[in-house]
């Protein structure tokens, strides 16, 4: 174990000077990528450390137990949890890159072990690292030319959010606008290589010791996705895109979607100065009720959107937390529902987009329908088409949806609902512990487009837990809806000849007549049922 240890700090320093060297050599400023080098040696032995003793700690406390055994639950318990807290330290201590890891894997749930998600989940979205002022001055003065108060007739100095990459100044324009100020923090650029790098070298050490426990597939992902969220143009033109998919592919909910305007004459790749929107965060619910909304008309329209943009657009927005996402009545509507205003989502921080192709979309989108419909069948051939294989199509389907296999195929209604009670999640935990072998196969199989849809979807499940309390029946009405509407619409762009557009306007009468007998019949048929003696 000791020698895994030595040979970890051997490989962090030889990647620390490797990595050091490319970073000046490559850097505009060589003096001041110095500067961050000798930075590294510390923060590398931070790395191997926390990885050696995290690899220790499981070698040792699980020693001699059987597996499966209460004894070896309770103690990888809390193995989990001291390593999760030295994870979480590690994080803090480094920042950058590893503020953004940290918050990846709190919104992995169930494809982590719990103990890790709720100490990422409790920390890494809350409290991340502030630039100082002239911090911010250095990287205006760097990107414009000019400090932020000449470019602005006025700048609030301290900032109203702070973010693992950036953080948001409230500003006002010469012209009298208020705007909304996101400012990377220094150094990310330069830093960020080598933060991957040494990222990988403790996700490596704790794969070569415990082959089950293979997340490489994340430290991949954050490699590839880091350089565009870092790019704050890039993320100007996903706002743009996503805003004309809505328009153009879902016309009907456009107007329930807002994205704040982007000012690029006052923007950079590292500066983005964005229209300033007064709203309540998502799940704010106390607002939201306060500003006369229901949760349940916010908690729908996210699900809408979000269905939208995986089964129509095949762009899709793979960050959607609650910082993330904005609540406002609907502007100049004079509709009411039962006295509750209509709800409009504002979406934020477009930096992490993901592309599904064609294929992958209607194979998802179809997976989705049969998870829906409890359609074991069809379930299992597009698990196997996306990846998963046939001795894991189960498993797959569990992750989706939360739920052990006999639930998905219950043909009951409502049989993917999660409470959120704690039977629930007790049900889903075991489950996951269970098959936690089968879980880290599964996703090194699939491909990392398709491991974001999982994220997202953790995403949206504790926004929906928050605003009402689990993952309703209405949710998967939508999902049932719009995954069909997505795969009859590809029908149609296939097939041209009249008598083949005719079957399938047939089979979607059928599917919407199956669709309103399975949710709007059905719970009254089960809730008159179980009145009735015997």
């Amino acid at each position: 174990m000791w020698r895994l240890a030595r040979k970890a700090v051997t490989t962090a320093l030889a990647l620390g000077v490797g990595g050091g060297a490319a970073t000046i050599a490559t850097s505009e400023d060589p003096a001041k990528a110095l500067k961050i080098c000798t930075h590294l040696p510390p923060r590398l032995l931070r790395d191997s450390v926390a990885a050696a003793t995290i690899a220790f700690d499981y070698q040792y406390s699980l020693w001699g137990l059987d597996p499966g055994s209460k004894a070896w639950q309770d103690a990888k318990h809390e193995t989990h949890l001291r390593s999760a807290n030295i994870l979480q330290d590690l994080c803090f201590r480094n920042g950058g890159i590893y503020i953004k890891l940290g918050q990846h894997i709190a919104q992995l749930e169930y494809v982590v072990p719990e103990e890790y998600v709720q100490t990422m989940r409790e920390s890494m979205l809350k409290r991340c690292p502030v630039s100082s002022l002239e911090e911010v001055r250095g990287v205006f003065k760097k990107d414009i030319g000019e400090l932020p108060e000449k470019v602005f007739a006025e700048f609030d100095p301290v900032p109203i959010a702070s973010a693992s990459l950036a953080q948001v100044h409230v500003a006002t324009t010469h012209d009298g606008k208020k705007v909304a100020v996101k400012v990377q923090h220094d150094h990310l650029t330069d830093t960020s290589v080598i933060d991957i790098a040494t990222v990988d070298l403790v996700v490596n050490a704790l794969h070569y010791i415990f082959p089950t426990f293979d997340y490489r597939w994340l430290v991949d992902e954050i490699r590839e996705s880091a350089p565009k969220e870092l790019d704050f143009l890039c993320e100007a033109e996903n706002s743009a895109r996503c805003l004309i998919n809505f328009r153009k592919l879902s016309p009907h909910i456009a107007n329930s979607i807002y994205i704040p305007k982007v000012y690029l004459n006052l923007s950079s790749s590292r500066i983005l100065t964005m229209e300033y929107m007064d709203a309540k965060e998502v799940t704010d619910v106390k607002g939201i009720k306060d500003a006369g909304i229901r949760p349940v008309d916010v908690s729908n329209l996210v699900n809408k959107a979000f269905a939208e943009m995986i089964f129509k657009h095949g762009f899709v927005h793979c960050d959607p937390h609650s910082a993330n996402m904005m609540i406002r009545p609907l502007p100049q509507d004079s509709k009411k529902w039962f006295g509750w205003k209509r709800p409009q989502l504002i979406l934020l921080d477009h930096g992490l987009y993901k592309e599904l192709d064609n294929s992958t979309r209607m194979n998802y989108a179809s997976l989705w329908k049969a998870l829906v419909l409890a359609d074991e069948k069809a379930i299992k051939e597009y698990s196997v088409k996306l990846g998963a294989g046939e001795d894991l199509h189960a498993v797959f389907a569990g992750v989706l949806t939360m739920k052990p296999w006999n639930s998905v195929i219950d043909p009951s209604v409502g049989h993917l609902i999660l409470d959120g009670n704690n039977t629930d999640r007790s049900e889903v935990q075991m489950y996951a512990s269970l098959y936690f072998p089968q879980i880290s196969e599964l996703l090194r199989r699939l491909p990392r487009v398709i491991l974001l849809m999982l994220k997202t979807n953790d995403c949206l499940r504790a926004v929906n837990h928050a605003l009402v309390g689990g993952s309703p029946l209405e949710s998967f009405e939508t999902i049932a809806r719009v995954s069909c509407e997505a795969v009859f619409e590809a029908k149609r762009a296939e097939r041209k000849f009249f008598l083949h557009r005719f079957i399938i306007w047939l089979e979607e009468v059928l599917m919407e007549v199956r669709l309103f007998l399975y949710f709007k019949m059905a719970p009254h048929f089960y809730q008159l049922k179980k009145l009735l003696p015997g």
